[in-house]
Formats: structure tokens, sequence, C-alpha cells
């Protein structure tokens, strides 16, 4: 089998800035009902291409959305600078336990993460799916650079469903230049804007990625860039960035080391889809307006 796993932030996000507003009961409800029509659709068709490159396309089957319930995490407690939901839109914010509604409506599995994040959720679906011999491939139907820390070979990958692009152990190594086991490093010396890691000064994604690429991780990097056997310009002016400010450079990989101990059902008993709630589904389609019948599975 396999198993689908959704960043449902992503996609209430990418329809919130892709899809137009729309109103419904007083409410801005555009991006939720875009959602719907999206997720009926990934539902109604089979996706995507087996790994051995075969042409039959296996059904979904399996799938777990987790969702930002609140856009603070533990993560939050750990460095000020960190992503919070300050400037998000009201009209948007006010869609997220609506999508978290439909999203279960449609028989999905939802993960509603208040302490841990989305990705937190994803990661730990990923790593326990990993492990049970029933399960054939794990996809995270994700683009995230951060999400690339949980592929593992060609077992557990990263879907970008909109362009069907799959991106195998080979691929992130190839894009990014260090092994997926890696990428919380790279994002702790590079930064992420988009979750509020600064980085360390000087270090951009060709450097870190050719110390990286010998090292792995960090604390294995030497002070002394005598030491270093990797040739590399600029060298010892990095090696002191990195040694005068080891302890943030350990603060930025924990916040971007995805977590693996969520208290979640992910088994893949418990994801298996049987079909949509329909009543509950029905009303939902009431609550935004959309068309009952433009949702049929």
């Amino acid at each position: 089998m396999q198993v689908h796993l959704i960043d449902g932030t992503y996609e209430l996000f990418r329809q919130w800035f892709g899809a137009p507003p729309a109103q419904a009961h007083g409410r801005e409800v555009g991006a939720v009902r875009s959602m719907i029509r999206s997720f009926a659709m990934l539902l109604s068709t089979s996706k995507p291409a087996p790994a051995d490159g075969g042409r039959d396309r296996l059904p979904m089957t399996h799938v777990g959305v987790a969702f930002d319930h609140v856009i603070e995490s533990f993560r939050n407690d750990l460095f000020a600078g960190y992503k919070t939901g300050e400037g998000l839109p009201e009209a948007l914010v006010g869609q997220f336990g609506l999508a978290e509604r439909a999203a279960a409506a449609l028989g999905l599995a939802v993960w509603s993460m208040v302490e841990f994040e989305a990705d937190d959720a994803i990661a730990t679906a990923a790593h326990r799916l990993a492990a049970d011999p029933a399960v054939g491939r794990v996809l995270i139907t994700a683009v995230d650079k951060d999400m690339c820390q949980c592929v593992i070979a060609d077992r557990v990958v990263c879907w970008d469903r909109f362009k069907d692009q799959v991106l195998d152990e080979a691929a992130v190594i190839a894009k990014h230049g260090v092994a997926p086991a890696s990428i919380p490093d790279l994002l702790a010396l590079v930064g992420d804007t988009a979750d509020g890691i600064p980085g360390l000064a000087g270090w951009g994604k060709s450097s870190a990625g050719k110390v990286l690429s010998v090292y792995q991780h960090i604390p294995a990097i030497p002070d002394d860039h005598a030491a270093w056997t990797v040739a590399l310009r600029g060298a010892d002016r990095l090696a002191r960035t990195l040694r005068e400010h080891r302890p943030e450079a350990t603060l930025y990989r924990t916040l971007a080391t995805l977590r693996i101990d969520c208290p979640i059902a992910c088994d893949a008993a418990a994801l298996a889809w049987r079909g949509v709630d329909r009543p509950a589904l029905d009303a939902i389609c009431d609550e935004v307006g959309l068309d009952r019948q433009a949702v049929r599975l």
C-alpha cells in the first residue's frame, strides 16, 4: 500500500492565495471551499506513479492530514524570533477550524496540532510507517525543504502533487546538496526565513552543503578550519563564525529538526480511508455555500 501524508496548513494557505474569495453566511470561506474541491479531486484519482516506473497508478487508500490548529508551538518557547501567527489575515485564520472539519468530513484522518506543528505530525507518521513492512511507500505531499529530512531512500518521499514530481533521497541530494539527515543542519547554518530561523552570517547554501557533505552534522565540524578536510574559500571566516556562534547554531538546528514523537494515531489502520461522512460533508457544503453535487466521490 501507499500512504499519503498531507500538510493541511500548506494546502489551506495555497488556496487562500490562489483561489478567489467567497462569502457564505457572512464569513469568508473561499480557501476552504477550494480546499474541499482539491481534496475531493485528489481522492477521486489514482496518484502518483509507482516508484518502479510502472505505468499503473496506485489508488489513494490511506491518508493523514495535519493542520496547525494554532501557528505557535513549543519552538516559540525556545526562540522568540520563531514564526508566529502575527500579521495573518483574520479572514484566513477564521477558516482554520473549518478546514479541519471539512477534511474530517471527507473521511480523512486529521491531526490538529497545538503543542507540536503539522510538520512534526507528518514526520512522526512517516517515521512510524516506514517501519511497517505492509507499507510500500510513504508520500509526503509537501514542498517545504524542511520536510526533505523525512525522506528515506525511495521508501519515504516528498511529492509535489501539483507538478507530479517526486523527491527521493537522490533527488534531495541533487536539489539541496546534502543528504536528508543533514537538512536541519543546512537550515541552521543558512537560515530559513519561512520559519524565522536567521542562520549564521556568511554561511550560504553552497558553502554549507560542501561542509555538511563531509561532516554531515554541525557538532562534527571542527572549530579550526585547518582541520577541515574540505577545500573551501573563506573557510577561516566561516569556521570563526561557527566557533563563536555554536550555541545559536545548536538552537537553530533544534528548531529545524522535526519531531518524530508526536502523540498521534498514525498506524496504517488508523489512516485507511473508508469514504466520506456524507451527513457531515453535506452540512459543511451548506456552511460554505458549495453545491453538494460538486463533491461526489
